[in-house]
C-alpha cells in the first residue's frame, strides 16, 4: 500500500455541531460508495454507523454547542472505507457504555449507536480521550 492508499476518494471538513451538515457529508459519502459499486449490505452498515458517529459526536460530543465543531475525514477505496469522526467535547470511555441488549438497559437510549458501529464496522478504535473514532469498513462483497 502506498502512502495515500489508494482512496478513490477522500474528504476531509470541519463542520458546526448541526445534523444536517452532518447529513450532507453522510450523502456524500453514499453517492461515493455508489459510484464506485459498494454492496447494499456494506453501504448499509457504513451508512449507518457514519450517522451514528456523527450524531453521537453532535450530541453527545459538543452538546449541539454552536461554537464546537465535529472534524470528518472519510476515505472510498475500492475495497475499504475509513471514517474519523472527531468533536471537541470532553471524550467518553467506550468500555463504560451500558451494553443496550441487556434487559436493564433495552429501554435506554444511550450505547446503541456505540454497539451498532462495532457491529457493523470491520475496525473501530476510539482514541484515549475518547472524543475521536476511526472506523474501517473492508468490502465483503
Amino acid at each position: 500500500m502506498g502512502a495515500n492508499n489508494n482512496w478513490l476518494w477522500t474528504c476531509s471538513e470541519t463542520i458546526p455541531s448541526d445534523t444536517q451538515e452532518g447529513q450532507r457529508l453522510v450523502k456524500q459519502l453514499l453517492s461515493k460508495l455508489e459510484e464506485y459499486a459498494w454492496g447494499m449490505s456494506d453501504v448499509f452498515g457504513i451508512h449507518l454507523a457514519a450517522e451514528e458517529a456523527i450524531v453521537n459526536a453532535i450530541k453527545h460530543g459538543n452538546a449541539y454547542h454552536p461554537d464546537k465543531n465535529v472534524q470528518i475525514e472519510m476515505n472510498v477505496g475500492a475495497d475499504r472505507v475509513s471514517l474519523r469522526v472527531t468533536d471537541e467535547g470532553p471524550g467518553f470511555d467506550p468500555q463504560e457504555v451500558p451494553d443496550p441488549t441487556e434487559d436493564e438497559n433495552l429501554e435506554n437510549e444511550s450505547g446503541r449507536g456505540v454497539m451498532l458501529i462495532k457491529a457493523y464496522m470491520t475496525d473501530v478504535r476510539y482514541n484515549d480521550r475518547g472524543n475521536s473514532v476511526f472506523m474501517e469498513k473492508v468490502r465483503t462483497q
